[in-house]
């Protein structure tokens, strides 16, 4: 029998590549979009998988590339834009949301998977969490058949908080770091790839919202501590209060890749942490796997401290 074939948005990114190789595992055949095939390289060699490059904003070829697909996944989301108007985020957010649902609506395509953020809102205070929360309304008012997943912040290797701190850490032996007491709830990249290969099998999820985080939750002072002693390193972390975060981050802002940036520190306002009723991972039975259980691994740090970390989170301290 021919396999289901699900086309993916963003399947080339850090959460794509993880459900691209469990979608696979799941027996599913996939197309991939992407802006630039060889950015996608290391997906080629996936079974019964095409990588697909083209313009996602032109509607022929999105409409081309989900014709016959049982479903439409959609991870694209940017952490930050060009300036400080929003106009960056509706584009990747809202403008492209849009025209993936005309294309399913368009091709007969009626399953469709969305990536949102937690804390995605209409009041929120970040151009990043207007714009998820509006292509949310988008994806609910389409009629087709969807669910929303709204992570907070996803680890796993590759991943721009561990990884990104332990560049940082490595390079500094003082790190500034602004916003240190805004609290995550960090999902692996692996939990969140699972609950979207759950949702495809699963009709009761249609219609459905889920909010993802892990077992724990951190401050941002405790992932950088964390990084550390995963690291064995030594270095001196000066919390920043608002005012001097509100500066790093007007500074940050127009250094190349921003870094950081003024939108970045009004999402940070908000704690990335999930309601007593709203965790998702719960609802659909899948196991939170922990931060002691993956990052020591792609860290590279073995033996005492990665233990000790586990022992220590088993004893709940």
């Amino acid at each position: 029998m021919p396999k289901d074939t699900i086309t993916l948005l963003g399947g080339s990114g850090f959460v794509g590549r993880a459900l691209c190789e469990r979608l696979v595992r799941a027996g599913y055949a996939l197309r991939i979009l992407t802006r630039a095939r060889l950015a996608a390289r290391d997906l080629w060699l996936l079974p019964d998988t095409t990588v697909i490059a083209g313009d996602v904003y032109n509607a022929d070829f999105l409409r081309s590339a989900v014709a016959g697909a049982s479903a439409v996944i959609n991870l694209v989301g940017i952490l930050n834009e060009r300036g400080d108007d929003g106009r960056g985020f509706e584009r990747a957010h809202v403008d492209l949301t849009r025209l993936v649902l005309a294309a399913c609506a368009a091709s007969g395509v009626t399953r469709y998977l969305h990536m949102s953020a937690l804390n995605a809102a209409a009041d929120a205070p970040s151009h990043y969490l207007r714009s998820k929360a509006a292509a949310e309304t988008l994806v609910a008012a389409s009629g087709l058949n969807t669910t929303i997943f709204r992570p907070s912040v996803i680890f796993g290797p590759g991943d721009g908080l561990f990884v990104r701190f332990d560049q940082l850490t490595a390079l500094a032996p003082v790190l500034p770091l602004a916003c240190a007491a805004a609290r995550f709830q960090p999902v692996y990249v692996g939990d969140v790839a699972d609950a979207f290969v759950h949702a495809l099998g699963d009709k009761a999820t249609v219609g459905k919202r889920y909010d993802l985080g892990g077992p724990s939750v951190m401050s941002l002072q405790e992932v950088v501590a964390y990084t550390l002693r995963q690291r064995g390193r030594c270095r001196l972390v000066v919390p920043l209060g608002s005012g001097l975060s509100r500066v790093m981050a007007e500074i940050m802002e127009h250094l190349p890749g921003k870094p950081f940036s003024r939108d970045n520190l009004r999402s940070a306002s908000l704690n990335s942490v999930l309601a007593a009723d709203h965790d998702g991972l719960a609802e659909l039975h899948i196991p939170k796997t922990s931060v002691a259980a993956i990052v020591p691994a792609y860290l590279g740090q073995r033996g005492v401290l990665a233990r000790y970390d586990r022992l220590r989170e088993h004893a709940g301290r």
